[in-house]
């Protein structure tokens, strides 16, 4: 009887101990909400690189581009909300002509940023230069090589954007907002890192 006894009160004792346990337990996490979710990255394009330009061939011309999507951030005068390619960052260039022994290098703010897939244009506007820039707004291009592709760059002087007028005079055309032709040239040293991103949606009113 009191080996029975004592039975009981083990038994007893340990339901009151699981009880405790399963009480004292973490309850199990909820699923995750979509605004728990992690917001998808920003486009940008980072790095730095030497290219091959053709028509320089023995110069040696260097873009070193930081550059973030930023949407919605710069308003103006009929898009006071601003645009979804808003951007910020900076865009470097040095171009040593060989032949002169010349420098010439420029720094420009960025205001403008589009992806496709690997593909990016941005513009920036020179903030500053010592080839009288100062103002002007330039347009990149970078397309990110993989699969042992070569990076790419392209740029909106030298050989493109030509406004021949009426009159048959030939000026340099203005750049607009992520205006770059396509990435002509390729990089011989360095690269770039292209993370692409959808637009983004409208801002709430």
């Amino acid at each position: 009887m009191k080996n029975r006894r004592s039975a009981l009160i083990l038994a007893g004792t340990a339901a009151a101990l699981a009880a405790t346990l399963i009480a004292a337990a973490p309850a199990p996490a909820a699923p995750a909400t979509p605004a728990a979710q992690a917001a998808p990255k920003p486009a940008s394009v980072h790095g730095g690189g030497t290219i091959f330009f053709p028509y320089s061939a023995k110069d040696d011309i260097r873009f070193t581009v930081d550059a973030v999507s930023t949407p919605w951030t710069r308003p103006f005068p009929g898009a006071e909300k601003g645009l979804p390619t808003d951007a910020r960052g900076r865009v470097t260039i040095s171009h040593y002509f060989t032949e002169s022994g010349f420098t010439a290098t420029a720094e420009a703010e960025v205001d403008c940023l589009v992806t496709g897939g690997r593909t990016a244009s941005l513009t920036a506007v020179v903030k500053t230069s010592n080839v009288g820039w100062d103002g002007k707004r330039i347009g990149i291009s970078v397309q990110d090589g993989q699969h042992g592709e070569p990076d790419r760059v392209g740029f909106s002087w030298a050989v493109v954007n030509v406004d021949v007028k009426p009159d048959g005079t030939v000026a340099e055309g203005t750049v607009g907002t992520c205006m770059a032709p396509a990435p002509f040239t390729e990089v011989t040293k360095g690269g770039y890192k292209v993370t692409p991103a959808p637009l983004a949606p409208q801002p709430k009113s």
